[in-house]
């Protein structure tokens, strides 16, 4: 990658912008960070990022405005760079907020003087970020692929069946478990398609298809409110581009 220094201005699940939709300056990041109560502030010289987390966005005056970051992910899905770059952004600002403290004896952490990680004073314990492995799949029975509306979601949308690789799992093996323990199905010739970094707050999504084998839909109410077989040319209301889940729902890995 041949990526150009980046600032990033974050609050909570957003992104600040300049009111033409392109990312602050260095002397606007400035101004930012002096003028607006600040949760966290980091550098990263490999990844040329310079990120602002922000506790309050009240401040902000109206040259800025507040995006969602999935808008943001959506509108720059064919920058690579970009998109590394936020990611990275995002998942070490959620990394640093919790990692203050080593979980061995309870000491404040420093910055580590070598590597991208916070180091113990008192133990010597290294505290790397953590990345969490998941898998996210589409189903597919002949022409249909099966979409579900998702319990824990604010959205309403119909998504690709998804969870967390539990200790013990191969990917494949959660894949067969997730999908048949919130649908009530058995699937086969489970296949790799790729993946992606998604800092909610610091998942590593796995994608993969599979193909119905056996079962009728069976829903998990503590996971989804519904799950059914869909046309691909007629979906309902679906993952944004920038997503693992909009590429699986539309053939593009």
């Amino acid at each position: 990658m041949c990526m150009q220094e980046k600032c990033f201005v974050l609050f909570e699940s957003n992104i600040v912008l300049k009111a033409d939709g392109s990312l602050p300056e260095f002397s606007e990041f400035e101004g930012i960070k002096s003028e607006n109560p600040i949760l966290e502030y980091f550098e990263e010289k490999q990844t040329k990022i310079k990120v602002l987390g922000l506790s309050s966005a009240e401040k902000l005056n109206e040259s800025y405005v507040i995006k969602p970051l999935r808008e943001f992910f959506a509108e720059n899905a064919a920058d690579d760079d970009i998109r590394f770059q936020v990611f990275r952004a995002k998942s070490l600002l959620n990394w640093r907020i919790s990692e203050k403290f080593c979980h061995h004896c309870g000491a404040p952490l420093n910055e580590h003087p070598l590597f991208t990680a916070r180091i113990c004073p008192e133990c010597k314990n290294v505290v790397f970020p953590r990345i969490e492995p998941c898998i996210i799949v589409l189903v597919t029975k002949g022409d249909k692929i099966l979409l579900a509306r998702h319990a824990q979601r604010n959205q309403d949308i119909y998504a690709c069946i998804a969870g967390f690789i539990e200790a013990g799992e191969s990917a494949e093996h959660a894949v067969e478990r997730e999908i048949f323990e919130e649908t009530g199905l058995r699937v086969k010739n489970i296949q790799y398609r790729g993946s992606q970094s998604w800092p909610f707050p610091r998942q590593l999504m796995l994608g993969f298809t599979a193909e119905y084998a056996s079962g009728d839909i069976v829903l998990q109410k503590e996971e989804l409110i519904d799950a059914k077989w869909f046309d691909r040319n007629n979906c309902p209301a679906s993952p944004k581009p920038g997503s693992i889940a909009y590429q699986l729902i539309h053939g593009e890995i």
